[in-house]
């Protein structure tokens, strides 16, 4: 039986990380400065709890940098195993990352508005190690790049999932209570989440455990 996947984000703390850990996570994720949007922490607080994640669990970086120069000096302070870039990069970009930080693990994020993410997924697969499935919105006036907790339509997802030769994670409003219903949807490599498994912006040790219950029953 395959098994999913789960990377839980906008980590806050050790104590968050750990908890996370605890339950399963196969990935943390850390914010960094966002237009909008939970979560974010400064990178001095990235490097800390980075640095503390036991090895087996990935470390992803979520940055909102364009330019390959900018998001490789942010990567090197993070010390994190990956990289998740929530907006487009610049032409050339992937290249010069992958120059500046060998053996670290690229993942973009699609924002699945519409049907016409299915081409971006397949220009963009070739260049990195896996996408991340968002429900986002980068033309609004204030971007939206991730932790909107709204559910995207799955049905393009999949579609993404079948076109692209990587792992897909499903982001974008997963709750305990719909994540079974997105994994048969979509079938994807893993699951990431940040709201649906937080009391008052805090991460509910409940509502994860219901979490991980639903993944494996899924």
């Amino acid at each position: 039986m395959r098994v999913v996947r789960v990377k839980v984000c906008c980590i806050a703390s050790v104590a968050e990380a750990r908890l996370a850990v605890g339950m399963g996570a196969a990935a943390v994720g850390l914010v960094s400065a966002m237009p909008s949007g939970p979560g974010v922490i400064d990178d001095r607080r990235i490097a800390e709890i980075a640095a503390t994640v036991p090895p087996g669990v990935a470390t992803f970086l979520l940055t909102s940098r364009q330019r390959a120069a900018a998001i490789a000096e942010q990567g090197r302070r993070a010390g994190t195993g990956v990289l998740q870039l929530v907006d487009r990069l610049e032409e050339g970009a992937y290249d010069e990352l992958r120059a500046a930080l060998p053996g670290v693990k690229i993942v973009q994020v699609i924002h699945v508005t519409g049907p016409e993410a299915v081409a971006e997924a397949r220009a963009v697969a070739p260049a990195v190690d896996a996408l991340l499935l968002d429900s986002g919105n980068p033309q609004r006036p204030v971007k939206e790049l991730g932790g909107t907790g709204r559910v995207h339509d799955w049905t393009i997802s999949r579609r993404i999932r079948r076109a692209v030769p990587v792992p897909v994670y499903l982001a974008g409003g997963l709750r305990p209570d719909n994540v079974a219903a997105a994994i048969s949807a979509v079938r994807p490599f893993g699951v990431d989440l940040c709201s649906g498994v937080r009391t008052g912006g805090r991460l509910d040790e409940a509502k994860l455990k219901a979490f991980f219950a639903a993944v494996q029953g899924a």
